[in-house]
């Protein structure tokens, strides 16, 4: 399941910025719940926690594609 949780950013008119990790499921989700417009209330199961944002306030969704690894890259 780890492979499947993505880090995605939700930006708010405002400034503010919500960091979640979620399924890619939840993500299209909330993609599908942005584009038809109804600008309510959406909740999200993310990795450690169940969030309801309200959609007429989000201005952008970033999800994070880079690949991540842990220890050094080889290089010298």
């Amino acid at each position: 399941m780890a492979d499947d949780v993505k880090r995605v950013d939700v930006g708010f008119s405002g400034g503010q910025v919500l960091a979640l990790r979620m399924l890619e499921e939840t993500y299209r989700g909330l993609r599908e719940a942005l584009e038809r417009g109804d600008g309510g209330w959406h909740e999200l199961r993310t990795e450690d926690s169940e969030v309801a944002i309200y959609l007429g306030e989000v201005v952008y969704v970033r999800l994070d594609t880079e690949r991540h690894s842990v220890g050094f890259s080889g290089r010298g």
